[in-house]
């Protein structure tokens, strides 16, 4: 069952900081799901991985490229969350020159877990890892969830049919 409201947990991201001058000007950060979504009308789109083919040729890509249209029906930010690291997510966002989605790792997958999204992929080689939906937030509270059908484990693939940027945007205009 899909929870009403966003799970509480900590996401370890890293954020710039010139200061620390270098090659890699990052540090550790916490941030808490309050801060995440607290206040703010959220579209997050959640996916199986970083480099993935899906993910990257036509999931990632079109909330990028959407992104305008968001930000014109009212949405303060739109995120993409997966199970995987601070580091392999910078280093996709920049594969993939992401600008504007905000890119949020859940590398222990407790977000996904609690979101009751956490499938099994290990026949594939890839961990524990999340089903691919996306949701519309505010101020915390889910207001419409979008999940690839049949969510469950070990899938030899999970198609972008339902949780694509044009499905979330089609909602956004109707609502």
């Amino acid at each position: 069952m899909t929870p009403t409201s966003v799970p509480n947990v900590t996401f370890h991201i890293r954020v710039r900081n010139d200061a620390l001058g270098g090659p890699n000007p990052f540090e550790w950060k916490d941030v808490s799901s309050q801060e995440i979504f607290g206040g703010k009308r959220v579209v997050l789109f959640a996916l199986p991985g970083a480099f993935t083919p899906a993910c990257s040729e036509s999931h990632l890509p079109g909330y990028e490229r959407r992104y305008d249209d968001f930000k014109r029906l009212g949405v303060d930010r739109v995120i993409c969350l997966a199970v995987n690291d601070a580091f392999v997510m910078f280093q996709w966002a920049k594969a993939q020159n992401i600008e504007r989605v905000f890119m949020l790792p859940d590398g222990n997958g407790d977000f996904t877990r609690l979101m009751g999204m956490l499938v099994d992929r290990r026949q594939q080689g890839m961990g524990l890892r999340s089903w691919r939906y996306s949701m519309l937030v505010d101020d915390g509270n889910i207001k419409k969830l979008f999940a690839e059908p049949d969510v469950r484990d070990n899938p030899s693939g999970v198609g972008v049919k339902v949780s694509d940027a044009d499905t979330m945007l089609a909602f956004l205009e109707s609502s």
